[in-house]
């Protein structure tokens, strides 16, 4: 189900987040495979959203541990590896701390995989240990297209799904 005919107020949102999350709980309920599950979430979250220009994990290198490499996505070319600081996926897997940029062209060290991206959210993903496995990466086309509604949601499906 496409949820991009409805508006973009908070609620609204929410209501499509919280329906949204119901709906990717479902689908994953018998899939144990952390890849298939990214990518059902990738999946299920871009098609949701019409302000999704790329969607996509960077999972955590388990060779280096302090890089990230490209995971299941949606979307155009994304970066193939990412060094935790740099960009905004870099910044959310060093701090473990949820990045909402509304202008990603003033975001210091911004990795710009795709020129068209102009605003960015990046949830770190951790696991039911508490160890970060990803950060799952949402860009838009438009300015200042993601707030605290697409933050606490987009945590809540991570830690729903990833988290167990």
């Amino acid at each position: 189900m496409s949820y991009a005919a409805r508006d973009d107020r908070p609620a609204d949102k929410a209501e499509r987040y919280a329906e949204l999350a119901g709906e990717i709980a479902a689908a994953l309920s018998a899939e144990p495979d952390r890849i298939a599950r990214m990518a059902t979430v990738c999946s299920m979250l871009n098609d949701a959203f019409e302000t999704y220009f790329w969607t996509g994990f960077y999972l955590v290198d388990p060779a280096k541990g302090d890089e990230l490499v490209v995971g299941p996505y949606q979307g155009t070319l994304g970066c193939l590896r990412i060094a935790f600081g740099r960009g905004v996926c870099g910044a959310a897997a060093r701090e473990r701390r949820t990045q909402i940029v509304e202008d990603v062209h003033a975001f210091p060290g911004h990795i710009a995989c795709d020129s068209r991206s102009n605003s960015e959210i990046v949830v770190p993903v951790v696991d039911a240990a508490g160890k970060l496995i990803a950060v799952f990466d949402v860009d838009s086309t438009a300015f200042a297209a993601f707030d605290a509604v697409d933050a606490e949601w987009l945590e809540r499906i991570m830690k729903a799904t990833f988290a167990v």
